[in-house]
């Protein structure tokens, strides 16, 4: 039957009942870490030694140089990558570091360093063409180690070696060239590549690194709120927000009138009677809204814009980071839901009067905002801290 020319009738009642553990279609969240290496080759003095000192307080998992002298005062938590031309190392030599990271050179398929029974090996693939490619394929299969640079701006090859490296129980290292390329590295397959080695700048370059690779909040505190009142409130604006992602049907975004209570919308991704379901979009809530978005900000939601990201928020608090493909603004009539929080606190949202317009509630339960009645439960986030451009701030705030 399609759902965009036939009343489905039987879709009607039972939606607060949709099991929520169909996400076949649904990528799931981003859980591998990344970790980060920086290369120092090439430095001295000053510059060298405020790398490495940010590199330590960053907690920057290894350092890259070609003399075992430097590497060899670093501390026990820095993972400390010689990188040299031939094969075969002095065994003493080896034995003061943990990679020996070598070259690839010539036809022979995946070479391997030598690395003595001191120091695990590492070899450097650069890829230029095809047979370049075929080594790196060949050499993620066998190397502890495999340290790839990529010579043309496209992000194919990466992938092909990605893909080739599944399971093989060894670690791929991408080059990049700055800070905006190593996030995209990051993503490439949705889990990337294991890790970043950069040439930085300065200690900055290194602070900004660490925050590339440090994992964002994949979890957050969800409790029930309780529905006082409903009320319908004439016309205003709504927004709806179309993510570049395909949503969970127990997934929605964090939106409320007030930053110290937010209910979880509902995605599009439940039957609809006269409309296909579309599982890209929260209709999320007025535009005078607040809705959270990463590094526990919240912005309201008629600021938003195309290619910004915000959290998509699953009934068991697991978050996401998702982008914004568009949003859209129209006058329709709007509906005020408030509720209590579990210790008491008021808050509410406003959202479109119409009934395919949801609330998550309690174990993924789908609620109709039209159907809702006092003493109903929802879920939501109701953080301690007032809020001021966006961020959490500890002072007095009565929002009402």
């Amino acid at each position: 039957m399609n759902a965009s020319t036939d009343i489905v009738t039987d879709d009607i009642t039972p939606l607060s009942a949709v099991p929520t553990t169909d996400t076949a279609a649904v990528p799931p969240s981003d859980a591998r870490s990344h970790f980060a290496w920086i290369d120092i080759r090439g430095t001295a003095g000053d510059v060298r030694a405020a790398l490495v000192q940010a590199a330590i307080h960053h907690r920057i998992d290894g350092i890259v140089s070609d003399d075992a002298d430097i590497l060899s005062d670093l501390p026990p938590t820095v993972r400390r990558v010689l990188a040299v031309g031939a094969l075969s190392v002095d065994p003493d030599v080896a034995a003061r570091v943990d990679i020996v990271l070598a070259d690839h050179t010539g036809d022979d398929v995946s070479p391997i360093v030598d690395a003595g029974p001191a120091a695990e090996a590492g070899v450097h693939v650069a890829v230029s063409d095809a047979d370049t490619l075929r080594h790196a394929c060949e050499t993620v299969r066998r190397a502890p180690w495999t340290l790839l640079t990529f010579t043309d701006p496209t992000k194919i090859p990466l992938e092909i070696v990605i893909a080739a490296a599944e399971n093989s129980g060894g670690a791929t290292v991408t080059v990049v060239n700055d800070i905006e390329d190593a996030g995209i590295v990051k993503l490439v397959l949705e889990h990337g590549s294991d890790g970043l080695l950069l040439a930085p700048r300065n200690a900055d370059d290194v602070a900004t690194l660490a925050d590339v690779i440090r994992p964002g909040a994949d979890h957050i505190e969800l409790g029930e709120l309780t529905v006082t009142k409903v009320e319908h409130i004439g016309m205003g604006e709504r927004a709806c927000i179309d993510t570049c992602s395909l949503l969970a049907k127990d997934e929605g975004c964090l939106i409320g009138s007030f930053s110290t209570g937010m209910f979880l919308s509902c995605s599009e991704t439940h039957p609809l009677p006269y409309m296909p379901t579309r599982p890209f979009r929260w209709n999320a809530g007025a535009v005078h809204s607040y809705v959270l978005v990463p590094d526990n900000r919240t912005r309201y939601v008629s600021e938003l814009q195309a290619g910004q990201p915000i959290l998509a928020v699953r009934s068991t608090g697991e978050v996401r980071e998702v982008r914004i493909g568009r949003v859209k603004i129209e006058r329709r009539p709007l509906i005020s839901v408030t509720a209590t929080t579990s210790d008491g606190r008021v808050v509410n949202v406003i959202a479109q009067d119409d009934w395919h317009v949801r609330l998550l509630g309690p174990g993924g339960s789908v609620n109709n905002v039209t159907d809702l009645k006092p003493g109903d439960k929802l879920l939501g986030h109701a953080p301690p801290e007032s809020r001021h451009v966006g961020l959490p701030i500890t002072e007095f705030c009565d929002e009402r």
